[in-house]
């Protein structure tokens, strides 16, 4: 009998599994950003109100046994987005799943920003989102979590905060666009990217997705090596908010709070970030302070409508280690790579000799109106308000450089000898002072883009207007000592004393005013596996400058009228999708733009250039991608030929005379070309690898024109030119970035909450940057950097305090110490030594920053 209840018993509970299995069903979908439609691969799928749960793949798939009985609900989640239910019903298969990220839930990114979309757009491109930043940055500066990025080199040049400086195929970052949602931010004279204008926007980051080559922008004006385009967090959905505390090596702290309302039944919702970071510096000198402060106003004013004002800006001050150093001063100096001679102790305080503060709060107001099911309008107003200067000690003979030291050569500057020497002299006039380099400015904007689907076509029309006006002046910031400075560059012809005190403006007074309008028009086409575009854009740049020093009040020639540029630019691309797996794409590009501000009026006055001419790239590329569920790879082949570059007027001292001259350089012509690769690979659930290689030829492809050098004689006063041969550059590296690049990274979840990390990056093939204007024979060679890599490790925890989510993230950059050059720069080549080395005299580095901690504790509210 019991032998027969047990053969019953075990048929019984064969039966309830068979029909159990019988009663789920599988279930399959794939998770995307709503933007970019790129995979969020990682994202959790949970069976609410069950333990069981599964994870997506690397092309954004996912699948999960669920009951067959139609009543499920999905909760699918990923940091940084915000949480989405999907009842399953009937569905065996979801399709796509968009998750919207908690900084686009008003829409305004969406329509404002040019993001490329995986698998669509023609183009390279690299996405890294919210979990990315939030769990490798540590105390790295933004640039620097792009170097897992093909074709990027990121360093921190001196090492001050927000110094960093970027490039991307080879284009130094005067050349790379850096995008805010939609808005432009470069420099508009320089066109550089100013990192410590920024300072905090990585505390307010959602996403980057850096653009190579001609990229996704439609505005008028684009970038020549590739385009940042970055996007805030705006008006989250959910209410609450986080705190943030993070401590690192060097005395470096942070401390964020945000808070968000959270969508309110009026449509009304805000939110608020406010930080402040602050250090020694990762060199002697580079002391910081910096607030960041962001603020989203949203309101939905109809379904159809959103209006969202922002506003974002750091407020910093920070020291700067101003002159790249010999190797043997380092070699020589107790302080090692920390060595920075630009600092010392002015009245008992810590000083840095060059110290950088500005505020540049960026405010913008988006419409955005979905007209139809076929149309829609966007349209931004935008300002910028910069503030600041560079604050630096400078000895009245511009030629010299015998700062007095407390205790010899490698020493702290001696502020206190400088004091009571300005003192002591006979007439009270200042051989040492204390200047601010002043440049203030306003930047006022306005784009707006229409967009129509015509059946399988859609339709992008709009315009982009731009104002920016900037004072620049040299002003008297400290004596040190003394009772006045007496003028040594005399340019102020309506004051022939020249006896300066506190807040007298000397050297240059000057104003530029720059305005330029655009229109663009784009026609994208989609239809099952093959999409294309084309793109038209024109712009008009106006260039004036005012100066009230170089002409008297009644001369006519101190104002100029506006010097205009024609630029345009003609873009193509399309990519066709084989399968689910694979796809290709191919896109070519052309482009006339106006040269740099600087270079177009000479001597630093108002006299125009004639040799300034518009600068052009033709661009073309080449790409495949795959995705599947446990791999993804890109590659690609790019090739950009730039010609007629401009470069900012470089100062030149005559051997005879010691007059300070200014070099105008025309005619630089370059090639930039290359191959890029990078993938992903999760080998099993837990475990993810990253691989990029890149490998660029970046070289000269002609010498360049005559250059023009221009200046005051020293007896007549009159202005001088003279012109000498053009630069013996052609097939010389173009340097500043390492021509090949390599990173492999991995991601493991060791537990549900605890996940480890770690990168290890090569740079190889980098050549040092160099002075131009000494290279009027052929044969030199820029110095060829040492080869180096960088590993980096970071761990994650995530728990509960007090039933609070938070996150303890511990990065350590740099683990094995490395030491090496990051950058590196040539003043005076000569025809006498064409192979350089470091040790040439001339011949400055800057050190990388050594192993560095950073440990932060985020508590969500």
């Amino acid at each position: 009998m019991r032998k027969h209840l047990l053969i019953l018993f075990t048929l019984l509970i064969t039966v309830c599994h068979a029909f159990a299995q019988g009663t789920e069903v599988k279930v399959t979908g794939k998770v995307l950003d709503s933007q970019t439609k790129e995979a969020l691969i990682g994202a959790s799928v949970l069976v609410k109100g069950t333990s069981k749960a599964t994870s997506v793949a690397l092309n954004g798939t996912f699948k999960i046994n669920v009951p067959a009985d139609g009543t499920s609900t999905l909760v699918i989640s990923y940091i940084g987005y915000i949480t989405k239910e999907v009842v399953i019903g009937e569905k065996k298969d979801l399709g796509e799943i968009n998750l919207v990220a908690n900084s686009s839930t008003m829409n305004e990114v969406t329509v404002t920003s040019d993001v490329a979309i995986d698998r669509k757009t023609p183009i390279a491109v690299s996405t890294v989102n919210a979990e990315y930043l939030e769990e490798k940055a540590g105390s790295q500066e933004l640039p620097e979590l792009l170097k897992e990025t093909p074709g990027v080199m990121a360093t921190e040049t001196g090492g001050g905060f927000g110094d960093s400086r970027i490039s991307i195929r080879g284009f130094s970052n005067n050349n790379v666009a850096l995008m805010i949602n939609g808005i432009p931010a470069n420099d508009v004279e320089a066109g550089k990217i100013y990192w410590s204008d920024w300072a905090g926007l990585i505390d307010v980051t959602s996403s980057i997705q850096v653009q190579r080559g001609i990229g996704a922008s439609k505005l008028a004006v684009p970038s020549l090596g590739g385009t940042i385009g970055i996007i805030t967090r705006s008006t989250d959905a959910q209410k609450g908010g986080s705190f943030i505390e993070s401590i690192g090596s060097y005395g470096d702290q942070k401390t964020s709070l945000s808070l968000s309302t959270g969508l309110s039944n009026k449509g009304w919702a805000a939110s608020f970030l406010l930080a402040k970071r602050s250090g020694d510096g990762k060199a002697f000198g580079l002391y910081y302070t910096g607030y960041s402060y962001f603020l989203n106003i949203s309101k939905v004013l109809t379904p159809h409508q959103n209006l969202s004002f922002n506003i974002l800006g750091a407020a910093q001050s920070h020291g700067q280690r101003f002159t790249e150093a010999s190797v043997n001063a380092y070699r020589n100096s107790p302080d090692g790579i920390r060595f920075n001679p630009d600092w010392g102790y002015l009245n008992g305080t810590l000083t840095s000799a060059e110290i950088n503060y500005y505020n540049k709060p960026l405010a913008s107001l988006t419409h955005s109106w979905v007209i139809n099911e076929t149309s829609s309008l966007s349209s931004t107003l935008y300002a910028s308000f910069g503030a600041g200067a560079a604050r630096y000690l400078q000895p009245y003979n511009y030629n010299s450089t015998d700062v007095p030291r407390v205790a010899g050569a490698y020493s702290p500057i001696d502020f206190a000898a400088i004091q009571q020497y300005n003192e002591s002299t006979v007439d009270g006039a200042s051989k040492y002072y204390i200047q601010n380099v002043v440049n203030n400015h306003q930047q006022y904007g306005a784009t707006s883009k229409y967009s129509k689907k015509l059946g399988d076509f859609d339709i992008l029309a709009g315009a982009d207007l731009r104002y920016y006006t900037a004072a620049h002046y040299n002003q008297v910031q400290n004596l040190l000592g003394g009772q006045y400075m007496l003028d040594p560059f005399q340019q102020d012809v309506k004051n022939p004393n020249y006896h300066l005190k506190v807040g007298d403006r000397f050297d240059q007074n000057y104003v530029y005013n720059i305005a330029s309008e655009g229109l663009f028009l784009q026609t994208e086409y989609a239809k099952n596996d093959l999409s294309a575009f084309i793109a038209l854009a024109a712009t008009n740049t106006g260039n004036q400058r005012i100066d009230y020093f170089s002409y008297q009040a009644n001369d006519p020639a101190y104002k100029t009228n506006f010097v205009n540029f024609w630029g345009y630019q003609t873009k193509g691309g399309l990519n066709y999708n084989f399968d689910s797996h694979s796809n290709v794409y191919a896109n070519i590009g052309y482009l006339q733009r106006a040269p740099l501000v600087s270079t177009i009026f000479l001597d630093f006055k108002n006299d125009v250039n004639p040799s300034a001419s518009p600068e052009k790239l033709l661009s073309y590329e080449l790409g495949y991608g795959f995705r599947s569920s446990e791999f993804t790879a890109n590659i690609n082949l790019y090739r950009a030929t730039y010609k007629d570059r401009s470069v900012p007027p470089k100062d030149v001292v005559d051997a005879t005379t010691g007059q300070l001259l200014t070099a105008n350089i025309t005619g630089l012509n370059e090639l930039h070309q290359g191959v890029e690769f990078d993938s992903r690979y999760r080998p099993f659930k837990g475990l993810t690898l990253r691989t990029m290689l890149s490998v660029g030829d970046w070289h000269y492809l002609t010498n360049t024109g005559p250059i023009t050098i221009n200046g005051n004689s020293p007896t007549t006063g009159k202005a001088t030119t003279t012109t000498i041969p053009g630069i013996m550059i052609q097939g010389t590296k173009v340097g500043d970035a390492a021509q090949t690049t390599a990173s492999a990274g991995a991601d493991v979840n060791v537990l549900s909450s605890v996940k480890i990390g770690g990168t290890y990056n090569y740079y190889g093939n980098y050549t040092t940057s160099f002075n131009p204007i000494p290279v009027t024979f052929a044969g030199y060679n820029p110095y060829k950097l040492p080869n180096y890599g960088l590993l980096d490790l970071n761990v994650v925890f995530r728990l509960k305090i007090d039933g609070f989510e938070a996150t303890f993230i511990g990065n350590v950059n740099n683990v094995l110490d490395t030491k090496y050059f990051s950058d590196a720069y040539d003043i005076s080549p000569n025809a006498n030594n064409p192979n350089p080395s470091p040790l040439t005299p001339g011949f400055g580095v800057y050190y990388g920053i050594g192993r560095t901690y950073t440990a932060t504790l985020k508590v969500k509210l």
